[in-house]
């Protein structure tokens, strides 16, 4: 067989912008027989698992990767020889001639490549890389090369005696050694020199795998003969962190990786609490008659077989507030520095998940009827119990609901999802002593918690949708007169 009849499948960017996925397990094994749309592996992405179908037809040669392994988009996970002996379709755009007509055709280039996976955000420019231009003075190249190289190990000042250390190759220091942005991340971090590191990638591309072998083989010298260099201590703390897991003592610490959806979880987390200027309002509510509404519609033949819960009449009353109150379903568009005020209500539910918490939403909730709303909620449970969210089902929301009362906990500090101005929080519902029509009784009570983004909620704002959403449970009839 030749190797114009093997097609190299590339790991996919299912999501918007994601740059690696979790290959969990494979369906497949060398030798095998696989058919157009046939799924053969599963991958774990920053937001949800994931089933990758191959897009043609013919015989697995290779698996890249066993399961477990990370890989960065784009890198081909499995080779398939196809029948006819054609080449794909991406290698016969890399080889076509006329370069030059490549600037003035732009809109060409798109149409010539092919999607890794049909409806899975291929980006739109073409694979093949422009030609670097060259200096014009070799020696003004070395120069510059040995700063890039000495700014990428670590960001110190480069020193001019180091240039005639660079490879003897006459043409390498012309070349910016090739590595995706978090590789380039990863090896700044860790003090390496991608100048210095072998690539074993397709087409010399420098892989995380490169970078830490790099720091692995550099270790043993280091221990032995230390760097005589007089300032360096950052330099050196870097270095020494691949020695960490050395003294990890499995009886007493568990170490699990931080990776896939709990990865993307913190990232989003952290990022949500230092960028969003948060406030949290608190109401306690007696929500009896809500709940007497509740076995009510469970008796109800229009709800026969859904899911009919008081987090279905809660999601109701915050979109009867929304309604009441739009302005709380917006957005801050820091790099246009203007309030995104939205027409429509996707609303997130936050589940916890074997995989991590994940939140996805409802489109267009504000459009759906009570059985309608019941429904979709059903959906979303028993999907993302399963781990199958999709990712675009996690995406473009607008307003979430946690509710932690189902953990036995009273009430939270919820953090904002990332883009969305406001998060509520639903407390456990428990039979507490509480004076109704003057008189003490025990009422079903719970705790409401609302956190918004303070730059485009104020607290007038902010209070009016939460006492919408009490009012609305204390007296469920609200919902025939505000809806």
């Amino acid at each position: 067989m030749t190797n114009a009849s093997v097609r190299e499948f590339k790991m996919p960017d299912v999501g918007e912008g994601l740059t690696e996925a979790e290959i969990l397990k494979w369906y497949v094994q060398p030798g095998d027989t696989v058919t157009d749309g046939q799924v053969v592996c599963e991958v774990e992405t920053a937001k949800a698992a994931v089933e990758l179908p191959i897009p043609y037809d013919g015989v697995v040669r290779a698996l890249h990767f066993p399961e477990g392994t990370t890989v960065d988009v784009g890198t081909s996970i499995i080779a398939v020889e196809v029948a006819g002996g054609a080449a794909p379709a991406q290698e016969e755009a890399a080889v076509a001639p006329a370069p030059a007509a490549e600037p003035e055709q732009p809109a060409e280039q798109p149409a010539a490549r092919q999607p890794v996976l049909v409806g899975y955000g291929v980006a739109t420019s073409s694979t093949r890389r422009r030609p670097r231009k060259q200096a014009q003075d070799p020696a003004a190249q070395q120069a510059a090369s040995a700063v890039q190289s000495e700014l990428n190990g670590h960001g110190a000042a480069p020193a001019v005696p180091a240039v005639p250390a660079a490879p003897a190759a006459p043409a390498a220091p012309a070349q910016r050694p090739l590595a995706k942005p978090p590789v380039r991340k990863l090896a700044k971090d860790l003090g390496v020199d991608l100048a210095t590191v072998t690539p074993t990638g397709p087409d010399g591309v420098v892989t995380r795998e490169d970078v830490h072998a790099a720091v692995a083989a550099a270790q043993a010298p280091q221990q032995t003969a230390p760097e005589a260099q007089p300032a360096a201590p950052a330099a050196s703390a870097p270095a020494a962190q691949p020695a960490a897991p050395a003294s990890y003592d499995s009886a007493r610490e568990t170490r699990i990786p931080v990776k896939g959806v709990r990865k993307a979880t913190a990232a989003a987390m952290v990022g949500s609490a230092f960028t969003a200027p948060h406030v949290t309002e608190f109401v306690t509510v007696d929500v009896t008659r809500t709940m007497k509404l509740v076995e009510e519609l469970k008796q109800d033949k229009e709800f026969a077989g859904l899911r009919v819960n008081p987090l279905l009449l809660i999601a109701k009353a915050l979109l009867v507030a929304i309604r009441r109150n739009p302005d709380i379903n917006a957005s801050w568009d820091e790099a246009a520095q203007e309030i995104v005020v939205k027409h429509y209500v996707n609303l997130g539910i936050a589940a916890a998940t074997p995989r991590g918490l994940i939140v996805p939403n409802i489109k267009d909730a504000h459009a759906r009827t009570l059985p309608e709303l019941a429904a979709s909620l059903g959906e979303l449970v028993s999907t993302a119990r399963e781990g199958k969210t999709s990712p675009s089902a996690m995406q473009g929301g607008t307003v979430t609901i946690t509710n932690v009362g189902v953990f036995g906990v009273d009430t939270g500090t919820p953090l904002l999802n990332p883009g969305e101005s406001a998060i509520l929080a639903v407390g456990a519902i428990k039979p507490q002593p509480w004076v109704h029509k003057g008189k003490v009784k025990p009422r079903q009570v719970t705790t409401l918690a609302l956190s918004f983004d303070h730059r485009l909620v104020d607290g007038e704002l902010g209070s009016k949708v939460l006492a919408d959403v009490a009012a609305v449970l204390e007296q469920p009839k609200r919902l025939i007169t505000w809806a």
